[in-house]
């Protein structure tokens, strides 16, 4: 019997060992894994912040939103063109202007309302920030933003020559940037504009174009900017000109000042992608500015 008790006591020692040899292998396992875990885990995903320092950059908006809770303020306002001469002071007597405000529903989505003096027109836009720029974890090398806008022209007309439906148009942009380095941001702009009015049968309804915009950092608080569109072959390139600016933007404490000069007196899309007249080797150059500034009307918890 005790033989039978030996071996039974040995065979039941063997088991323990030979689970307790395991188990002290499967702790050190786990205390390896956990002392590799932070190394093994992806990089921290990085937003690029600012590819541009305001909302537009000369005629064209930017892929930038306000944030959640901000509202910004617009004034931009475009002299007559400088060839005009002395008696229409170099532009300085034709001016026009544009008044705006700008929300930030989310740090994603804005809404905007404006009312320009060109043609009374009053528009509106919403804008969505699809993709962010970003470096790390499920990096993005491009920003996009959506944007959506409408223009209703509020002149006075006979009612049985202009309807309602015929005072509108539309804009649909894909706004594609990226922030190439600290001092240097490019950004691409597809874009359709529809019209439900034209003045002439050979007139495009729907207008199609590319635009490009620049902006290089000059100094901490200075940046030289750029933006321009082609418009694709058809009527309307026929008859206008492709629109193009190039200003600085100036920053100062809660505001930011662009100075610019461009072939367009026009300030949204409506105006300023079909509609540009002039020819910059004519001298037909229009200088204007635009003033931001940013008020917080919801705190952010």
């Amino acid at each position: 019997m005790q033989p039978a008790i030996r071996l039974f006591a040995a065979l039941l020692l063997a088991a323990l060992l030979g689970h307790a040899a395991p188990a002290a292998a499967q702790t050190d396992l786990l205390k390896e894994l956990e002392t590799q875990r932070p190394d093994s885990l992806p990089p921290a995903r990085d937003i690029t912040l600012a590819t541009f320092k305001g909302t537009h950059i000369i005629n064209s908006q930017s892929v930038e939103t306000p944030g959640q809770g901000t509202l910004l303020f617009l004034i931009q306002h475009r002299f007559g063109a400088l060839n005009s001469g002395a008696y229409e002071f170099f532009g300085l007597d034709q001016a026009v202007l544009r008044l705006s405000f700008e929300y930030g529903l989310t740090d994603r989505l804005t809404v905007g309302v404006g009312r320009g003096s060109m043609e009374k027109t009053f528009d509106g836009f919403l804008k969505y920030r699809a993709l962010r720029q970003s470096d790390g974890a499920r990096a993005m090398p491009v920003s996009v933003t959506l944007l959506a806008s409408s223009a209703l022209t509020s002149l006075r007309f006979p009612a049985a020559e202009r309807s309602f439906a015929s005072r509108l148009a539309y804009t649909y942009q894909a706004l594609v940037a990226r922030k190439i380095s600290p001092a240097l941001s490019v950004q691409l702009m597809p874009t359709v504009i529809h019209r439900n009015f034209v003045d002439t049968r050979r007139a495009q309804n729907d207008v199609y174009a590319l635009g490009g915009a620049f902006r290089q950092k000059l100094t901490k608080r200075v940046a030289l900017t750029a933006d321009y569109f082609y418009l694709l072959p058809g009527a309307t390139a026929d008859e206008f000109r492709n629109p193009i600016g190039l200003g600085f933007d100036i920053e100062t404490g809660g505001h930011v000042f662009q100075l610019h000069f461009t072939n367009s007196q026009g300030m949204i899309e409506k105006f300023f992608i079909p509609e540009t007249r002039g020819r910059v080797s004519n001298g037909d150059i229009f200088f204007g500015f635009n003033v931001v500034r940013a008020f917080t009307v919801k705190d952010r918890r």
